[in-house]
């Protein structure tokens, strides 16, 4: 692709979001940062979150995936669908009840302070780190498309990426997220339904065509039963509903949009539309997968030895310049609705969970919320250069490792909190939350070893969670007659 084509298209499309955002921020305060004022269109949610939750690492990895694990991933997206219902019927009624801005209140009212900030640090941590991941992906694509022509290094590549964000974002915070989320959004499904249809046509194939040779492929073997394999439809569906649990219901960044919605029911009907939309689109992106691997193999094109490399290798340099921009779009689209948003929830998150910004004046309010807002995103551009020195793996089984290790006490916690009243030993907590991800990982490095070959998949986040589950019983002790039931 043209240097110049890449370049106007960016400048364009950040002119759109940086436009959008000014006029969303016009007389903001941090509640409007915080909460969007709680007067959001459940339908606009709805369809933003779905590029908030894709992000540039489904756009990039699981196409590439494709090749070596097949559609798999569609087990772990069949048990996103009873995630999301769990998180409508039992998280967003608890969170809408106690009126929360941040979610990991709950823990505050639920066990005590020491409870409410090792929940809140743990989601900090492990947003910071995915986000960053997530982000990397884009900054990589952005620098082959762009970046490299202009003789701009990776590491001022990755500041104007976190500098854009932050431009859109500062004032306005969720309410601007969410109508350039929707915006982006709307990039994004556009761009994977304008892939399929021109790879299509070069393939020569009708809509019958595309059909079939989905569905005819090797490639598109969705369900897995052998026991050891880390494929296996039992690990991956019940690992998915799970996941969907922690990297939705027990997330800031995801909750904070529904929390805007005027009330329960308009956040319910977001839910319900939203985990609709998004099996159907996952599904788009595994099979846009199989078409880019019979497009390379039919023009013998060498798959790279990064699968996430295929997609960008064949959109800018063998599909011709209608896809190449396109996938720029899309990809800059996908990255920039999670990195935006998670850099607001981790702001939010920080200014009320440790910054206790409730109660202070407006003036120190926002002085705190901008100084934490630049605070993160200098954070995002230190761990993204250290994620390009250490990562050796597909961008997605990292993110997802990530996952398995720092959301497995928040499953604990809420697990624990909400199926029993039992009161526990608040400032053991947080040895609880750190001993559990290092017992898990101790376990999955030996599994093969201890359990007759058996290997841990994504469903270490289960272990992880037990772990935490178990240690919080040993600390606790039963509700005394005289003492108020727990939230």
């Amino acid at each position: 692709m043209n240097t110049s084509i890449a370049l106007s298209i960016l400048v364009v499309y950040f002119g759109v979001l940086i436009t959008v955002s000014f006029y969303s921020a016009r007389g903001a305060d941090t509640n409007t940062f915080f909460t969007a004022n709680r007067q959001s269109p459940w339908w606009l949610v709805a369809f933003g979150m779905i590029g908030t939750s894709l992000s540039g690492v489904t756009f990039i990895s699981v196409p590439g995936a494709v090749g070596n694990i097949g559609f798999s991933y569609f087990q772990v997206v069949l048990g996103y669908i009873i995630g999301y219902l769990i998180i409508g019927t039992v998280l967003m009624p608890l969170y809408y009840r106690m009126n929360l801005i941040s979610i990991y209140g709950y823990l505050k009212e639920r066990f005590g302070f020491w409870s409410y900030k090792s929940g809140a640090g743990f989601f900090i941590l492990a947003r910071t780190v995915g986000s960053a991941v997530r982000l990397y992906v884009a900054v990589e694509v952005l620098q082959i498309a762009l970046f490299n022509g202009l003789g701009v290094p990776f590491e001022v590549s990755v500041l104007i990426t976190i500098g854009l964000i932050w431009l859109y974002t500062f004032k306005g915070g969720v309410k601007t997220i969410i109508l350039t989320d929707s915006l982006q959004t709307l990039f994004l499904v556009s761009a994977v339904v304008l892939t399929i249809v021109l790879i299509s046509q070069q393939l020569g194939l009708s809509f019958s065509g595309l059909v079939s040779s989905v569905q005819d492929s090797s490639m598109s073997q969705i369900f897995f039963w052998d026991a050891n394999d880390p494929k296996n439809f039992f690990k991956q569906f019940i690992a998915g509903v799970f996941i969907a649990i922690v990297m939705t219901g027990l997330d800031q960044d995801l909750m904070q949009k529904n929390l805007t919605c005027r009330n329960i029911g308009d956040a319910q009907k977001n839910m319900f539309w939203f985990t609709c939309t998004l099996v159907f689109v996952n599904f788009m992106f595994l099979s846009l997968g199989v078409l880019l691997y019979l497009f390379a193999r039919r023009e013998g094109i060498a798959i790279p030895v990064r699968t996430d490399d295929l997609y960008p290798l064949l959109a800018l340099n063998h599909l011709g310049l209608a896809v190449g921009i396109t996938f720029l779009l899309g990809i800059t689209a996908a990255t920039y609705a999670s990195a935006d948003s998670a850099l607001t929830a981790l702001t939010t998150s920080f200014c009320i969970d440790f910054m206790n910004v409730e109660n202070r004046p407006e003036a120190q309010r926002s002085r705190i919320k901008m100084i934490v807002h630049i605070g993160f995103s200098l954070l995002f551009y230190v761990v993204i250069l250290l994620f390009r020195q250490l990562n050796s793996k597909e961008v997605i089984t990292a993110v997802f490792d990530i996952a398995g290790y720092t959301y497995g006490p928040l499953l604990g916690l809420y697990t624990f909190g909400i199926f029993s009243k039992r009161p526990v030993l608040d400032r053991a907590v947080p040895f609880i939350c750190l001993a559990a991800p290092v017992l898990t990982y101790i376990v999955n490095e030996n599994s093969a070893a201890w359990f007759g070959g058996y290997k841990f998949g994504f469903e270490r986040l289960l272990l992880n969670g037990l772990i935490t589950l178990l240690g919080l019983w040993a600390v606790s002790r039963p509700v005394r007659q005289e003492e108020p039931v727990a939230v």
